[in-house]
């Protein structure tokens, strides 16, 4: 009885040593970094008007997000997408925003968590091609349900009808989006995993 009580009494320290180390200055601090950074590069845009779609843009804002997820964890990746885009709203469109929000969540959530339990090379290639299929995946759902039907009276035409014009352009898209950042959080996170370790966080 005392060992079930000792046990549960080093259990609960555990847990609370672990709260307290998610929330380390150190730790904060890096979420900070990584969402001003998110927030930054997401201006600057690169045209990519595929099938004739003239409002897909490319930007790298969201390899900061997928890093971030890896180097703490899915929880802080998750907080770092939500803030930067409600700082993207401020001033912009809440509509596109919100549709990031949901896709970006979406494709961080498997590799973030696969990462947690098993980690090395192979898990990381395979957790990310899954999440550029998810991440697609989610994309069209978004743009068909969200972005499309909000739109609609700038598109001059019903959302279903826009959507079936334009959805091979968004699902070629977001596959070429999403394959790049899989590839530059591959080649920058090795790199900033190590600078984090002699920081001790």
């Amino acid at each position: 009885m005392e060992q079930n009580e000792r046990n549960e009494q080093n259990t609960g320290a555990g847990t609370r040593l672990t709260l307290k180390n998610r929330l380390s200055a150190k730790r904060l601090a890096l979420m900070a970094v990584f969402i001003a950074l998110s927030f930054v590069a997401s201006f600057f845009e690169i045209p990519l008007p595929l099938f004739g779609a003239s409002f897909l843009k490319l930007d790298f804002g969201n390899v900061f997000i997928v890093l971030i997820s890896f180097l703490l964890g899915p929880v802080e990746g998750i907080v770092v997408c939500v803030i930067k885009e409600c700082l993207r709203m401020i001033g912009g469109t809440v509509v596109g925003e919100l549709a990031n929000m949901i896709v970006t969540c979406a494709f961080l959530l498997f590799p973030a968590i696969v990462y947690r339990y098993k980690k090395g090379i192979k898990t990381v290639l395979f957790s990310l091609c899954v999440a550029c299929l998810i991440g697609t995946g989610v994309a069209l759902l978004a743009n068909r349900y969200i972005t499309f039907p909000l739109y609609e009276a700038f598109l001059g035409m019903p959302a279903k009808e826009a959507f079936e014009i334009f959805w091979a352009a968004i699902l070629l898209f977001n596959l070429i989006k999403t394959v790049l950042i899989s590839v530059l959080t591959l080649l920058l996170y090795k790199r900033l995993s190590n600078f984090l370790k002699k920081l001790k966080i």
